[in-house]
């Protein structure tokens, strides 16, 4: 028995959700430490250089400084490297209130701000760190927006190596500078000089950023060679005067020792690549871009690249290009994990088959990994015990669970939730617990269930009353079975089946028996459940409804003599906010059974459409309501709203065939939006369409039993159709829906719905 996938927010999302958060905070504290050794180890160089000490002496030296000045180690050291090196250039700013001297003490504590975010960057372990470090700590005080590094290589070409302020769309962009690239890159660096530009770029130059932003581009040289090229871009025009492009030119000297210092790393989040690449199945790290919706691959690991055929054709492009029949998907689920939606495992398959299609993405699991980032695991294989619980998950009626005796944790299905009435956000009890709420009558029966399981350890079945939080009853199955380790009880797992519907209907079925033979309590059943059945699904209709701008009828044309009624349907219903509800549906199968779920379909109809809700909303309604009826049924339904203010028809469809309109003798057919038919998949959204409607127009709602034959093609019998509603002569809407029902081409015997409208 598998374990059940855990509902609410799901443990292992919370666990790794906590250890992302886990270790990017001991990552931050971790670089800290390292930047203030880095600089204090500077200065320590420095001392055992000058006072010709040892290390130990010079670190101890550096201490008694920093206790006799009042200053911390690090301003301290921060104060020795820029006495040595030079002090970094300080940009302007607004001038203080306290004199001259105040003004050198703000320099000062910028200068050692400065040389600590320099620190900062050499000490980091990737460019992309770096240059994180240097936008934030320094370059950001100064108005840059973003901060780009390339790193020159032996054939010439500049590639990419870190960056800061940027998108991963437009890093991808610009991964490389080929030795042909237009101005001017190579320009740079041939006269190893930066160019300035206040605002926009010069004529016949191409450099990332908006169009009138001021950019500065900067060669990288170290020990008299150029090893690459920084890129530092405002957000609009700036004023780049002397003093502030030496202070801006100190702190991209760095860069040049951080480019020699480290390798280009293949992502920008090294952290959670880290955490991604000890997995054994496909991940990847999805960015969404500032304020918006659009979403890029940033980082895939290796099962990831497998999977997709390399990761060159992924990374850096968006999802639509990289993931052309799961984008949607993927979308949906980042933008669930981004707002708090739990997100669980879900199948997802290839929107197309046959030869050159894309595997499917198994077991789907989408967790937020910050404001712009968001991780994707999936599966290319299926894991058969996912496999197996989604299975049984999708009986109706069925939910597995499992309690761990050693931890004294339990978990359940989704779907216990709603068997036993327990609110969703409430943690999930030990089947112990139902002992608080078996109906008194049945303890005795879960009494007996977790004395065979605890004590003699064999697996037991039993039916109990379950009292709901919301006073209801239900009548639940337990199947359960021991978990045992080297003879150890370690834990209980199983399943709870909601029986009431059986129940309830054996009761009923039995009090019938009572009163009549075997043989005449099944015929008057069938005969008066037929004949019920068939009033509620399809009600008669008057010769003709007179409804606000409109004028309708119905036919219906049952399928099997015998029982009179099928899975076809229709309604025509005037709605309090003057417009008009026109609807046909067609559940799968035929018999009882699928006129059962279609009453439950058509009254749900009726019911929503007084929410003054769109037609596409009442069909994501409808289909919640087709999957959660008993017998899990599928039905293709087209609902519609007719306006007489404007004469517009919006309608929405769901897998149905097209609507037909007849307009001055000429009929063609209207091309529904093509979304599943309901209860197919959960959480489908349905389009809408609005149709002009003139006087004088005949719209036709009908059912696949009208065009069906056993052997044409649907595009034969559709066309047919559209010629034989041409064919009918001018005459009442009540004649036309006659003619049209008697003259149609299909030939199936198929149960058959139809419903004429005439705007008026």
């Amino acid at each position: 028995m598998p374990a059940p996938e855990p509902s609410g927010s799901s443990g292992g999302h919370d666990q790794l959700s906590a250890a992302v958060a886990a270790l990017a905070a001991d990552n931050a504290s971790l670089r800290e430490q390292l930047s203030q050794r880095h600089l204090i180890d500077l200065a320590t160089g420095i001392l055992v250089t000058q006072l010709e000490v040892s290390p130990a002496e010079a670190a101890e030296h550096l201490a008694r400084l920093a206790e006799a000045t009042g200053l911390s180690s690090e301003d301290l050291a921060a104060d020795i490297v820029n006495g040595v090196a030079g002090t970094i250039a300080v940009a302007p700013r607004a001038p203080s209130s306290g004199g001259d001297g105040s003004d050198h003490g703000a320099a000062v504590a910028e200068a050692r701000r400065t040389r600590r975010v320099a620190s900062a960057a050499e000490a980091d372990h990737t460019v992309s760190q770096a240059a994180a470090t240097l936008l934030e700590g320094g370059l950001g005080p100064l108005g840059v927006e973003s901060l780009w590094l390339w790193r020159r290589m032996e054939s010439d070409c500049f590639r990419l190596a870190g960056h800061a302020g940027v998108s991963a769309t437009e890093a991808a962009r610009w991964q490389w500078i080929p030795p042909a690239a237009p101005a001017p890159f190579h320009q740079v660096v041939a006269e190893g000089s930066p160019l300035w530009s206040a605002s926009g770029v010069p004529p016949g130059s191409v450099l990332p950023g908006a169009p009138e932003a001021a950019r500065a581009l900067l060669p990288l040289r170290l020990k008299g060679a150029t090893v690459g090229l920084a890129l530092v871009v405002w957000p609009g025009p700036a004023d780049l005067d002397d003093n502030f492009r030496r202070a801006l030119t100190d702190l991209i000297d760095v860069a040049a020792r951080v480019l020699n210092a480290t390798e280009t790393e293949p992502s920008p989040s090294p952290l959670l690549d880290d955490l991604l690449d000890s997995l054994a199945h496909p991940a990847m790290i999805l960015h969404r871009e500032p304020d918006s919706s659009k979403l890029s691959v940033e980082y895939l690991n290796e099962p990831a690249s497998k999977a997709l055929g390399g990761s060159y054709p992924a990374v850096g492009r968006p999802i639509e290009v990289a993931f052309p029949h799961h984008h949607s998907d993927l979308a949906m689920l980042s933008q669930e994990a981004h707002s708090g939606t739990t997100v669980r495992r879900a199948a997802r398959l290839p929107a197309e088959h046959g030869p050159g299609a894309p595997d499917p993405l198994l077991d789907v699991r989408v967790l937020s990994a910050g404001a712009e980032q968001t991780i994707v695991l999936w599966h290319t294989g299926s894991d058969r015990r996912l496999s197996a619980m989604r299975a049984l998950g999708r009986l109706q009626g069925v939910a597995p669970f499992e309690d761990d005796l050693t931890t004294g944790t339990s978990a359940w299905s989704e779907q216990a939730y709603g068997i036993l009435g327990v609110d969703r956000e409430s943690e999930p009890f030990p089947l112990a617990g139902l002992q608080l709420r078996v109906h008194p009558e049945d303890a005795d029966n879960l009494a007996e269930l977790l004395s065979t399981l605890n004590e003699r350890r064999t697996s037991a079945v039993a039916v109990v009353r379950i009292t709901r939080e919301d006073g209801g009853l239900r009548h639940v199955r337990i199947a359960a079975e021991p978990l045992l380790d080297e003879g150890v009880l370690t834990g209980i797992t199983g399943v709870y089946q909601d029986v009431s519907a059986g129940f309830h209907t054996e009761v009923a079925l039995s009090a019938t028996f009572d009163q009549l033979t075997a043989v005449q309590a099944q015929a008057a059943l069938r005969h008066q459940l037929a004949l019920q059945l068939q009033q509620a699904i399809v009600p008669e209709m008057p010769a003709v409804q007179r409804l606000p701008g409109l004028q309708a009828t119905a036919r219906y044309r049952p399928a099997v003599q015998e029982y009179r009624v099928g899975g076809d349907w229709y309604d025509v219903l005037p709605l309090p906010n003057g417009k008009v509800l026109v609807a046909v549906g067609d559940m799968a199968g035929h018999g009882i059974d699928s006129a059962t779920g279609m009453v439950a379909l058509r009254n749900a109809l009726r019911g929503l459409a007084f929410t003054g809700h769109t037609p596409g909303r009442l069909m994501e309604w409808l289909n919640d309501v087709t999957i959660n009826t008993q017998g899990h049924p599928t039905a293709t339904a087209v609902c519609a709203l007719y306006d007489p203010a404007d004469r517009t028809l919006c309608w929405a469809s769901a897998g149905h065939l097209p609507l037909l309109l007849v307009r001055d003798g000429r009929a063609r057919l209207l091309d529904p939006p093509r979304d599943v038919l309901l209860g197919a998949v959960p959480s489908s959204v349905y389009q809408e369409t609005t149709t002009q409607l003139i006087t004088g127009d005949t719209l036709f709602l009908y059912t696949d039993g009208l065009i069906e034959r056993r052997h044409d093609a649907l595009d034969e019998g559709l066309d047919g159709l559209r010629r034989a509603a041409e064919e009918l002569s001018i005459c009442e809407v009540e004649e036309q829906a006659d003619r049209l029902l008697n003259s149609a081409p299909g030939d199936t015997d198929d149960d058959t719905s139809l419903i004429a409208v005439r705007i008026v």
